[in-house]
């Protein structure tokens, strides 16, 4: 689909995203505490992060029980890093009990005993679990350029002990814009077998302009929204914000991505949320104009 670009005005008008029903959950399980600061953050992680605090079992137990009486089929968590989370396979063994569960993670704290409860789980639960290791570049310069020395090693070691125990892991990597989609395609998975993973699963996502990578390249541009796109050209269903909500230690959220952004905050519970919601956000323009989702398919 085409689109016009056209700076944005005080009259600008923006469509607005319905709210169909709840597929997808996002919990940010670890806020924003990570043990990595990465330069691209779209949500500013970090060591002593804490604009978004830890969600203890029971907050968690208790959105997952609203999210269970809305329908909801998915859930993911996220952070910040959630493996700095203290309860974080209870919180799974809990979750597992009402839907498939996938933990978001740089990948650098999957050490042997971790790894192996998480199989446990995978094995045991009522429902699948998945795990998504974010990698941000296909060798250890490119990578650890954006997350520090030694990040790419840990992330890939993590990626074989997971894929070991068979738990088949997903790698989440992003490409930038001028990339041509085929090929890095292949580079990543090229890299990924000669890393030893005989199966490889990777989710390309490209890279938002929010955070740390707004000062790292660059905002959003006026014309890179939304706004005066005609309302036939609008379709309701494009956008994974019509069937998905996030929540942080500080309420409900439209999506994982406007967590920090103005107007991303919805309200207090799910029910809350369960409104349109008016896509004027430059992360939105990338959502609409790739067609991405940050859920798994």
């Amino acid at each position: 689909m085409s689109l016009v670009h056209i700076s944005p005005s005080q009259n600008a008008r923006f469509p607005a995203q319905p709210f169909h029903h709840l597929d997808a959950l996002w919990i940010q399980v670890a806020g924003t505490v990570c043990n990595l600061a990465c330069t691209h953050c779209f949500v500013r992680c970090g060591p002593g992060e804490t604009r978004h605090d830890f969600m203890s079992r029971a907050e968690v137990a208790a959105v997952v029980t609203e999210a269970a009486g809305m329908g909801v089929k998915e859930i993911y968590f996220t952070g910040g890093e959630p493996f700095l989370h203290d309860d974080l396979e209870t919180i799974l063994a809990d979750t597992l009990l009402v839907a498939p569960c996938t933990v978001l993670t740089n990948g650098t704290l999957l050490l042997a005993r971790r790894v192996a409860a998480l199989a446990s789980l995978a094995r045991t639960s009522r429902y699948s679990l998945e795990i998504r290791v974010s990698l941000d570049g296909a060798d250890a310069a490119a990578h650890d350029a954006f997350r520090g020395e030694g990040a790419f090693r840990r992330a890939l070691d993590g990626v074989r002990s997971l894929a070991a125990a068979g738990l088949l892991p997903i790698v989440t990597a992003t490409q930038a814009r001028d990339e041509e989609p085929l090929a890095f395609r292949e580079r990543w998975l090229a890299m990924l077998r000669a890393e030893g993973i005989a199966q490889p699963r990777l989710k390309v996502l490209p890279m938002f302009l929010l955070g740390r990578e707004a000062t790292r390249t660059r905002a959003y541009r006026g014309a890179e929204s939304l706004s005066q796109l005609p309302p036939e050209a609008f379709d309701a269903h494009r956008l994974q914000c019509g069937a998905c909500r996030a929540v942080t230690s500080r309420g409900v959220f439209v999506c994982p991505l406007l967590v920090d952004e103005p107007g991303g905050r919805m309200g207090e519970s799910l029910a809350d949320s369960a409104r349109p919601f008016e896509l004027r956000h430059g992360a939105c323009h990338t959502c609409w104009v790739t067609g991405m989702t940050c859920a798994n398919g």
